[in-house]
Parts: C-alpha cells; structure tokens; sequence
C-alpha cells in the first residue's frame, strides 16, 4: 500500500492544504479501475489535452463538464439493444463511465472532438492578467520625496 505523509510537509508550508487533501484523497479513490483509457499530453507551456478512448459511444452519451478545479468525463450507453445477433463473444466494453480530473487554477476547456474512438478534450491555462508576474520599476529618490513631500505638508497643516 502506497501511503504518503505529508506532515512534515504540512508544518512547513502555508497555504498548500487543498494540495495536501487532493493528493491524499487521491490516494485513498484510486480504485484501481483504468476504464476508459486515457492520455494527458502537455501540447505547450499553457496547453494541455487529455484524450480518452471510448470505441462505441456516440456523442450523445458523453457527457463533459467542468467545474471550478474538476473536470468529469461521464459515458452512459442508451439502452437499446446493439444488433440483431446473438453475440458468442463480447469484449467490446460499453458499460458506463465517470472519469474526474483534477484541474489547476486557471485551466479551462478549450474545446472537445469525438473522432475515431478517441474523445479529445483541449485544455488550455489563461493566467489574468493581474495574477501575472510584473516588473517593479525601482526609483527609490522619488520615492522618498514623495514621502517627505507629504509628511512637510502635514507638518505645515
């Protein structure tokens, strides 16, 4: 059993809880099952895609939602019958399916395709523009005489 401690971690940092609980949830769902199957590909610096394989399903019958942080994946067959013939074998799996991820801030979807099986969901990361990192111009004389320009003009008052 893998079973990480993040207590050392937890002391030292400020502010990474909600990673902590993520990782540590994840640990405690992973249920082992891998259907459907799926690959995450870093595209760009800011540009992900997570593509799944769902052979059999129609458009119709995938659901694609995305939440604040989460992204869900849900299959569900329609109930009809799937042919005429009575099947010998069937190793086509068309049982339903939930796959979640779990999104940083500030990714959002892109835009998502069905074709040949796979089902293709672009991600991209739009950091706003407040969040993103600025220079600060250093100008420490005018500065200080902005200051002392407001503390002689208090003074005067």
């Amino acid at each position: 059993m893998n079973r990480f401690d993040f207590t050392p971690y937890r002391r030292s940092t400020v502010g990474f809880d909600r990673l902590f609980d993520m990782l540590e949830g994840t640990g405690r769902a992973n249920t082992g099952d891998n259907y459907p199957p799926f690959n995450i590909e870093r595209m760009d610096d800011d540009a992900y895609r997570i593509t799944l394989a769902v052979a059999g399903f129609k458009p119709d019958e995938i659901d694609i939602t995305a939440q604040q942080n989460l992204l869900v994946i849900t299959g569900k067959k329609a109930s009809d019958a799937q042919g005429n013939g009575e099947f010998l074998h069937v190793g086509i799996a068309q049982r339903g399916f939930e796959r979640r991820f779990e999104l940083a801030d500030f990714v959002l979807v892109n835009g998502a395709k069905l074709e040949d099986g796979l089902l293709i969901i672009n991600l991209l990361r739009e950091v706003p523009e407040a969040m993103k990192p600025k220079k600060i111009s250093i100008d420490g004389q005018q500065s200080l005489k902005l200051v002392e320009g407001n503390k002689s003009a208090n003074a005067a008052a």
